[in-house]
């Protein structure tokens, strides 16, 4: 014969608290006075509560108050499941709301960052010696000498002739039909010295 010890060391039992989260749309099987009903909590409850009115038109009231008990049991169990969901959604709700809450703190202090991050570059560029304002070059010989390596074409250059003023463009020929009065032809240029 087998001692009591034995079957204490069994598996734990697995009706704990994380599976009523599931009662919801979870399938029972339920052994009731008259045979096995089966389907989720709600089916079972509308099941047991027509049995119950069966039972109480034919005069029955000891199975119709078996079949409230049953009914009742599962509605317990239904009520405890939701109240269960509804605590863990408002639980979520909450921890994304504070999720949200410091995302949204952490974006204002990037936009502040940013902010003062152009100020403090303007500030670097003012201490920059290369983003400040240069000396002129100084010339430190002769006027011809610069310091450059004068090549053959420096040299060849000749001097540069002075540009023409252009010339006013012509005007297209108007229709004869207008009366607006022409203008006259512009007057030819004097050709200019040669040098």
């Amino acid at each position: 014969m087998r001692s009591s010890k034995s079957r204490s060391r069994s598996k734990p039992n697995r009706n704990s608290s994380r599976n009523v989260g599931n009662i919801v749309n979870r399938v029972f099987d339920s052994s009731g006075p008259e045979g096995k009903v089966r389907g989720t909590p709600q089916q079972i409850i509308d099941k047991y509560n027509q049995l119950a009115r069966d039972a109480q038109l034919g005069n029955d009231r000891v199975a119709a108050e078996n079949f409230q008990q049953h009914a009742e049991h599962y509605l317990r169990m239904l009520s405890q499941a939701q109240r269960e969901q509804e605590a863990r959604r408002e639980q979520q709700e909450r921890e994304n709301r504070e999720r949200q809450a410091e995302r949204d703190r952490e974006r204002a202090a990037r936009q502040e960052r940013e902010a003062a991050q152009p100020a403090r570059k303007q500030d670097a560029v003012a201490t920059d010696p290369g983003s400040s304002e240069q000396p002129d070059v100084v010339d430190h010989g002769e006027e011809g000498d610069s310091g450059l390596v004068e090549t053959p074409e420096a040299k060849a250059e000749k001097p540069k002739r002075a540009s023409k003023p252009r010339k006013p463009r012509a005007r297209k020929p108007a229709d004869d039909s207008s009366d607006a009065p022409k203008d006259p032809p512009p007057a030819p240029e004097a050709p200019e010295a040669a040098e």
